[in-house]
């Protein structure tokens, strides 16, 4: 980083000033999408996915099917409510096939599952991104007793086995919105980790030259935070927050499956499989199909992370 930094400041002739990192983070990150056959495949899946979930209510419109409804023609009540027809009742009309003894379309609830795991993890990651940045630079650039209680206070939260506290306090509060309780629970069990790596990166950075340099020259506390110091660590945030959306997304799932994340009707990809567990021999496709969706997601996202983890790393190295 200090590589970077230092370019930067030579070509501007003005210390501190470091005007080309943003814009090269936002370049490697452009590469690493395009860069290899998996990257290209990962990246044209998750637009692909994302539009679909943001679009969910007008493709099922258009599509005629409906996330809530029952459809009692496409089950055989006489076989305990197996759907009708090969592959789980897949057609024209419910391409994805239909629940056993409900008959709710697969494909809508595939669609809505995405919109609701994508929503949480999206919104639970911007909260722990902003948490963890805002008091990993307070305690690693202004140090001191602020740095001593919020490192404590890492400690303390980090010090809880969070699977656990997570399903305790799911469970203590059944009655409240469960998309707000998972955004909640996993921005407070999941910003320690973040705070953590972005306070050892400031304690790193503050102590360069060009941060020595714009305060020797009397630069405010915010503009040397803003300007030299944020800049010089974003690389490491972006990359834990490519990280962290399949974590959330998994986490999520685990959640839901486990009878304490979303509840019915709603639906969720995690939820979908726990209901899909009892009817595996008779009707695999009900398990299938979220299952090969959740899959692919958090492989899909990992992939483009991983991919830009490598090119920064690259990047630093020279």
């Amino acid at each position: 980083m200090s590589t970077l930094s230092t370019g930067a400041t030579a070509a501007s002739g003005r210390p501190g000033r470091n005007p080309r990192k943003p814009p090269r983070l936002v370049q490697e990150f452009r590469k690493a999408l395009f860069s290899t056959p998996a990257t290209i495949i990962a990246s044209i899946y998750l637009v692909l996915l994302v539009l679909a979930a943001i679009i969910a209510p007008l493709i099922t419109r258009w599509a005629g099917v409906d996330p809530y409804s029952f459809n009692e023609d496409t089950i055989d009540p006489a076989l305990g409510g197996i759907p009708l027809g090969l592959f789980g009742g897949m057609s024209a009309d419910h391409p994805f096939g239909v629940e056993p003894l409900n008959g709710r379309d697969l494909f809508a609830r595939v669609l809505y599952g995405a919109r609701l795991s994508l929503s949480i993890a999206g919104i639970a990651t911007l909260l722990t991104a902003t948490i963890g940045v805002v008091l990993g630079v307070l305690a690693g650039y202004v140090g001191g007793r602020l740095d001593q209680m919020i490192s404590r206070l890492m400690d303390f939260v980090m010090a809880f086995p969070a699977l656990i506290f997570m399903i305790a306090i799911l469970s203590a509060v059944p009655q409240v919105d469960r998309m707000v309780m998972l955004v909640v629970v996993l921005s407070f069990f999941g910003w320690p980790q973040i705070a953590r790596v972005v306070r050892g990166q400031v304690l790193s950075v503050k102590n360069r030259e060009y941060v020595e340099a714009a305060t020797a020259s009397g630069g405010r506390n915010r503009h040397i935070i803003f300007q030299e110091v944020l800049p010089n660590v974003s690389g490491s945030i972006i990359v834990m927050v490519t990280l962290m959306i399949p974590n959330y997304i998994a986490t999520e799932a685990g959640l839901s499956f486990l009878g304490v994340g979303v509840r019915p009707p709603d639906p969720s990809w995690g939820q979908m499989i726990y209901s899909a567990v009892p009817w595996f021999s008779t009707a695999p496709h009900f398990f299938i199909v979220p299952g090969i969706f959740l899959s692919m997601t958090i492989l899909a996202c990992m992939i483009v992370g991983d991919e830009y983890e490598r090119r920064l790393g690259r990047v630093i190295e020279r």
